[in-house]
């Protein structure tokens, strides 16, 4: 099988800002009870505030407050005067918006999304679970299952893991939050999946890709080798909607950007139309032109992202600690 285990993904842990307890009280149902979030690269945390009928958000170097609001489904938390600023708590799984911007489905410590697929590789199997029914494709061409009922019999950060009975047949799916990667290009997914059917083991990955590059702004710390000038700024986000924007060194710039089954692809980029220095100026052309050559985007072993031109040329950007309002960036901009 075609398959690597990698690093466990190092997401930034939220910071204490003056919150107290665990989100279990009655201003914060729906919550997991660690009030712990990971939203795709973005992890938050959320309890109630001290004296308060409010919810603290924390994300990066940032609190937000938010009210208790009414809801259709799960438990909504608004911020006062910024309605596209939100969280929808749904016990282990969540949904947050920030200033407009939906983030990628945001899961407590070991939780899987609410349709979750997988795949392996030699031999070649694969599996979907909504809910808790598991269509599965089973390896060596088995008679395919559908709307098979599981179980959760473990659930802890470290991952989750199903059981079904299928007659006489036992069936096992185990789940694990770590960077995998499978296939001859090695294409990242953000869990490992462990199989057992019919007796056998199988490995493989799971997990939506878009987990791995949404929910953080990326910072290029190096063009093809050459670094970048001090002080200088060039950022990479992956937006909802498939949508890509950021800084180049002197214009802002935006695009679109597509996940495939070897990689991803950049098109449609286009940037404003500042003049600032030459060396910017030059620095700016290079990373465009790099950009619009990228077909394999990865996570490094230090949690970078490296984006890689059909030339094996790498762009190399790790993920801001801060948000973009402490950085002087408008959020509302809108590529």
């Amino acid at each position: 099988m075609l398959l690597r285990r990698v690093m466990p993904l190092a997401l930034v842990a939220a910071g204490g800002l003056g919150l107290t307890g665990c989100a279990t009280g009655p201003q914060t149902q729906g919550l997991s009870e660690s009030g712990r979030y990971s939203c795709g690269q973005l992890d938050i945390q959320l309890a109630e505030a001290e004296d308060s009928d409010l919810v603290g958000l924390e994300y990066l170097d940032r609190r937000v407050l938010l009210k208790p609001a009414p809801a259709d489904s799960g438990n909504l938390y608004v911020a006062p005067g910024d309605a596209d600023t939100w969280f929808r708590a749904q016990g282990e799984r969540g949904t947050l918006s920030l200033q407009g911007e939906t983030l990628p489905e945001c899961l407590e410590p070991g939780a899987v999304e609410t349709h979750f697929s997988a795949s392996g590789a030699d031999p070649s199997w694969s599996a979907r679970i909504d809910g808790r029914e598991l269509d599965l494709e089973p390896p060596y061409k088995q008679e395919p299952l559908h709307g098979v009922r599981l179980t959760e019999t473990a659930s802890s950060r470290h991952g989750r893991t199903y059981e079904a009975e299928i007659g006489q047949q036992h069936l096992s799916l185990t789940t694990a939050p770590q960077l995998c990667e499978v296939g001859l290009d090695a294409v990242q997914y953000p869990a490992q999946v462990h199989l057992e059917f019919n007796g056998e083991v199988f490995q493989g990955c799971g997990g939506s890709r878009e987990r791995l590059f949404r929910g953080a702004e990326w910072v290029v710390e190096d063009l093809a080798g050459a670094g970048i000038i001090d002080r200088s700024r060039i950022t990479v986000e992956f937006l909802e909607e498939n949508r890509l924007a950021g800084r180049a060194s002197c214009n802002r710039y935006g695009g679109a950007y597509q996940l495939t089954p070897e990689g991803v692809n950049f098109d449609r980029l286009f940037s404003t139309m500042m003049a600032c220095a030459p060396a910017l100026m030059n620095q700016e052309r290079r990373f465009l032109e790099l950009l619009s050559h990228v077909n394999q985007a990865t996570i490094g072993r230090n949690g970078e992202l490296v984006l890689t031109t059909s030339a094996g040329e790498e762009i190399t950007a790790f993920p801001s600690t801060h948000s973009k309002r402490s950085n002087g960036v408008d959020n509302n901009e809108n590529f």
